[in-house]
């Protein structure tokens, strides 16, 4: 049975915020990267109306893809204040990925953020498969 918490290590990076993000396939790392940033960014009650979200993101390749994916996911709760509860992939390749996400509302008086996340980064990104896991390399900007 999967952990709840996501497979992420943090990173040690000047003013800025990075994780190592681990998954068995591509689908599963893209995944534990958006539990990842939302574990990060917000403690939230999920115990709230549940809104789902469909997304569809476009990328040059696997490492694009994931910024603008991760990027979806801050967008959601800076932009629309939603926090992602449940995020599953509903098809995946290096330049498209489908995803349906559960949200709930934010709220100041029941849920605390932890990181203010500015932006997801260019800078070192990187994803890669490795000899029996996939691994992403990612830094945000606080």
């Amino acid at each position: 049975m999967k952990s709840n918490k996501p497979d992420y290590s943090i990173i040690d990076h000047t003013a800025d915020l990075g994780i190592t993000v681990h998954g068995t396939d591509i689908r599963d790392l893209f995944e534990e990267a958006a539990r990842s940033i939302t574990h990060l960014m917000v403690r939230a009650n999920p115990a709230k109306e549940i809104k789902t979200v469909k997304l569809s993101v476009t990328g040059c390749d696997s490492a694009d893809l994931m910024v603008r994916w991760l990027g979806e996911i801050l967008y959601l709760l800076d932009g629309e204040n939603r926090v992602v509860i449940h995020m599953g992939i509903d098809s995946i390749s290096p330049s498209l990925l489908n995803a349906t996400l559960k949200t709930v509302s934010f709220d100041p008086n029941t849920d605390e953020i932890l990181y203010e996340i500015k932006a997801v980064t260019y800078h070192q990104i990187e994803v890669a498969e490795k000899a029996d896991h996939w691994e992403a390399r990612i830094i945000f900007d606080l």
